[in-house]
């Protein structure tokens, strides 16, 4: 039998936990960036046909390419997060020495992030 076979599977199932989020993020991020692509072929089709743009430029506004490619760094990042704190983690639980971890910071700061960075996608796109 594995040596804290039950807190090496919490470790285990809490690290597939920030795999899934970091790739559910970055699947948000792509959706994001490729619905402010079609978008702006939208817009310039548009503008080519009739001559004149439609009222896209709320949804097209100069820092819309960016926010697709936040989330997918941010969803990176989670992922990186996860592996450090996993590796971290299994290490503590092999070490013999009583340990005492009740940090939250990290799950604070990358959920504050994350907040944010939708909050600020719908309020760009429901104000204009």
């Amino acid at each position: 039998m594995i040596p804290n076979f039950t807190e090496q599977s919490a470790n285990e199932r809490t690290f597939l936990a920030w795999l899934r989020t970091g790739i559910a993020v970055i699947a948000f991020g792509f959706v994001v960036e490729k619905f402010n692509l079609f978008m702006v072929a939208l817009a310039s089709t548009a503008a080519a046909g009739a001559g004149r743009g439609i009222g896209t430029e709320r949804l097209t506004g100069p820092l819309r390419r960016y926010e697709g490619l936040a989330l997918m760094l941010v969803g990176v990042i989670l992922i990186v997060i996860g592996e450090l704190r996993f590796t971290r983690n299994k290490r503590l639980i092999n070490d013999a020495e009583r340990h005492i971890t009740a940090d939250v910071r990290t799950e604070l700061i990358v959920t504050t992030v994350l907040v944010l960075l939708v909050a600020a996608y719908c309020a760009s796109i429901l104000v204009g």
